[in-house]
């Protein structure tokens, strides 16, 4: 399970080092991320951390399709950590341009949380890239994935990561 969860994560990001250019314009880029996070649940929550790979595709003007694969657990005992996927359509408000280094998004989309059994949910989030270099950036989001099997839970995180195109 492990080896096929590491396999997923180089495919996807690999994906994203790959994905063709049109016209001079860079049409996907695949990141990398690690989140702190929490698991809200009401009045109370205790403390995540996320990390994983994925990747985003640009099919019209700003609007994208992407997936992303990761690990999910407490900090303190990644032995009760579980397995997370996402399939996003996301949002890129401005092409990155050597002008435009900051492109804010939004992104949301189906998530799978996956250990012995798997959960179906939802996700949603925002952020910005930086790219400081044509082909590298920084990564920086708040995501919220929500599993209706977990009652009013959320797996709440603030990523920061590096892009790649």
């Amino acid at each position: 399970m492990r080896r096929g969860l590491w396999i997923g994560m180089v495919l996807i990001m690999g994906h994203g080092l790959v994905v063709a250019q049109t016209r001079g314009e860079h049409r996907g880029y695949g990141y990398g991320f690690v989140a702190p996070g929490a698991v809200v649940d009401g009045g109370t929550a205790a403390k995540t951390v996320h990390f994983g790979v994925g990747g985003d595709r640009l099919v019209y003007q700003g609007l994208g399709a992407g997936g992303e694969i990761g690990f999910l657990g407490p900090p303190h005992d990644f032995s009760e950590g579980v397995g997370i996927a996402s399939a996003n359509a996301t949002y890129n408000f401005q092409k990155a341009t050597s002008v435009r280094k900051v492109v804010p998004f939004v992104t949301g989309g189906y998530s799978l949380i996956f250990r012995r059994d798997a959960s179906n949910g939802l996700n949603f989030g925002g952020g910005v890239n930086y790219w400081f270099k044509e082909h590298i950036g920084l990564r920086f989001e708040v995501r919220d994935h929500v599993f209706r099997e977990f009652g009013t839970a959320n797996f709440v995180g603030f990523r920061i990561g590096l892009t790649f195109r």
